[in-house]
């Protein structure tokens, strides 16, 4: 059994029972939260109501919730590099290459059929307990939920843009200083795969400072807002700085003037847009206490960069 607790917010005066549970715990069924509260399993500042009772807002919302299975994916022994572990929460370094959610052409092979093995009980949570994905081709650190608690603390911090996320990526051309992107994103009108900043799209801003310069090529650290899907890519798209290795937003391979030979391996051999999760920062969902983690840039951004001072230095 997992007790789940909500303070009914004021714009919900005059409303019932029934319809502030399912606002309130979006993630069950209205028939099943209509069953526990026949069942008493609801108390509403520590008495029992019916369905159809109007609430003045500010009541004290307890919830006995039974775990149910929502996930239907297999378990799969995948490696997992956790960075960090307790009762209710699980952070993990993700490494290039692997889906974060099953999807058409990656059923299987996904960060979430690793979870799933990793513990079984992830199974009875939205999508495993996951709250938020990062790109497939993109590597670093990813938040999971292990209980309904954790899952509804950690999307309202999202929600509320109480999580830190900060990034690394390498552009291409000099960029001569940081600045903001704030401009709406939305699907690309004619290929539903990308996305691209329009009128009608939806409110996204990215912060961005530069780390290093280099002769046509930066360095800079991201600092998201928001998390619309693809943001970063399509923010530095947007401003003309696109990712390295981004072969949805980065436009055709050009190989820059006075490439060394190591340099220019590099860069046909990187793959992948040069974009890592670098830190990860929240309220615990229990303690409220405030964690942060970081995790250094994988080996193949290290190669590239340090292939990058070289070549300045030639």
């Amino acid at each position: 059994m997992t007790r789940l607790t909500a303070e009914v917010p004021f714009e919900m005066a005059g409303m019932r029972l029934d319809q502030v549970l399912a606002e309130l715990f979006a993630d069950y069924s209205r028939s099943k939260l209509q069953t526990w509260v026949k069942a008493g399993r609801v108390l509403v500042n520590g008495l029992a109501l019916k369905p159809k009772d109007k609430l003045d807002g500010g009541e004290v919302i307890t919830l006995d919730a039974e775990p149910e299975v929502v996930v239907t994916s297999e378990a799969e022994e995948i490696p997992l590099d956790v960075i960090f572990e307790d009762e209710s929460i699980l952070i993990v370094n993700k490494p290039a290459g692997l889906v974060v959610h099953p999807a058409v052409g990656n059923w299987n092979g996904t960060l979430l059929n690793a979870l799933l093995n990793h513990d079984p009980n992830l199974e009875t949570l939205p999508r495993a307990g996951i709250v938020h994905r990062i790109d497939k081709e993109t590597s670093g650190l990813l938040m999971i939920a292990k209980t309904l608690q954790a899952h509804n603390s950690l999307t309202e911090q999202l929600q509320e843009r109480a999580i830190t996320r900060e990034y690394l990526a390498i552009t291409r051309s000099r960029m001569t200083a940081g600045g903001t992107v704030d401009e709406p994103i939305g699907r690309h009108p004619t290929d539903r795969k990308r996305y691209t900043v329009r009128e009608n799209g939806k409110h996204a801003v990215t912060h961005y400072r530069v780390a290093q310069r280099f002769t046509r090529h930066t360095l800079v650290q991201v600092k998201l807002e928001t998390g619309r899907t693809h943001q970063i890519r399509v923010h530095m798209a947007h401003i003309r700085f696109p990712l390295l290795g981004d072969q949805v937003y980065g436009g055709r391979f050009q190989m820059p003037p006075d490439c060394s030979e190591r340099l220019e391996k590099e860069l046909r051999s990187f793959k992948r847009q040069a974009l890592h999760a670098a830190k990860l920062g929240l309220k615990h969902p229990v303690t409220d206490e405030y964690l942060e983690w970081e995790q250094p840039l994988p080996e193949d951004m290290v190669r590239l960069l340090e292939a990058l001072a070289e070549n300045e230095r030639d």
